[in-house]
């Protein structure tokens, strides 16, 4: 199928949900998603935004413009994972508990407001990595029509150019619990601490940041024509510096450069 085919075959499928509840974190995936559903389904759609210490203010504060500039009904709930038996030890499961919770909570919104389905912004390319949170997506009969169209990230970036979608060269964004390494407690201070390390960078003008966090160790991760700049003085010392005042020990660039889902090369998925 080209991407004009995929495109269709997403708006047929949202076009047989009656109404439906899109998990909207503001990212390149699930704003397409709800800009599209919106489009297809008027009224009937729904925006639920999980609030928490691992979802950046700024994230929130887009997700919000958004809706109120496209005129789509935003619901709002508090969802701390670190509230979660078992999710602050960091396990490899560690995603599915926080998605079950989460589609838990935008499934109680949708029944309070007669809404009879529910939609994630998963998209192909999720097929190939470790996705423990997929599972929560299966049993909780959560749709994922960016799957279902077989839609990849490029692809969805295309069309959400031309829907004039400011998310269409949007940074991709995985919540701020993904920078730990499993097994490594994850705290609300050390949460902080990578987003306020990864903001400076996006101010900084880096395009794909990620701050890995290895107890005290930062390890920085940028798109890899962006690693020159990063070392290059005088932002070498601005970031170093201000690392350092934020809380880490020490400061590391990973000369791999950003790649999607580099913690789980730890694992052992056998």
């Amino acid at each position: 199928m080209n991407i004009q085919e995929k495109d269709q075959k997403l708006r047929t499928y949202i076009s047989e949900l009656e109404s439906l509840a899109v998990a909207f974190s503001s990212g390149v995936d699930s704003t397409f998603l709800l800009k599209t559903a919106h489009e297809v389904l008027g009224d009937r759609v729904i925006a639920v935004t999980a609030k928490s210490c691992s979802f950046p203010e700024r994230e929130l504060n887009e997700a919000m413009q958004f809706c109120e500039r496209e005129g789509i009904r935003h619901f709002i709930v508090d969802s701390e994972e670190l509230d979660i038996e078992g999710f602050s030890s960091n396990p490899k499961n560690r995603c599915y508990l926080c998605k079950h919770e989460l589609f838990e909570k935008v499934a109680e919104v949708a029944a309070e407001h007669g809404i009879k389905e529910i939609a994630e912004g998963s998209n192909l390319d999720d097929n190939g990595d470790y996705r423990p949170g997929l599972i929560a997506v299966a049993e909780l009969g959560v749709h994922s029509p960016l799957r279902y169209a077989e839609l990849n990230k490029e692809e969805i970036r295309e069309l959400s150019r031309g829907l004039g979608l400011d998310t269409w060269n949007k940074q991709s964004f995985a919540c701020l619990s993904s920078r730990f390494v499993y097994g490594e407690t994850i705290s609300k201070e050390k949460l902080s601490m990578v987003d306020k390390a990864e903001q400076l960078l996006l101010d900084l003008g880096f395009s794909q940041v990620r701050v890995r966090i290895h107890g005290t160790i930062a390890r920085i991760e940028v798109l890899p024509d962006q690693i020159a700049q990063l070392i290059t003085e005088p932002k070498k010392s601005v970031i170093t510096a201000e690392f350092h005042r934020i809380g880490f020990t020490y400061v590391t660039l990973d000369l791999d450069g950003y790649r999607m889902g580099s913690m789980n090369l730890t694992l052992n998925k056998e």
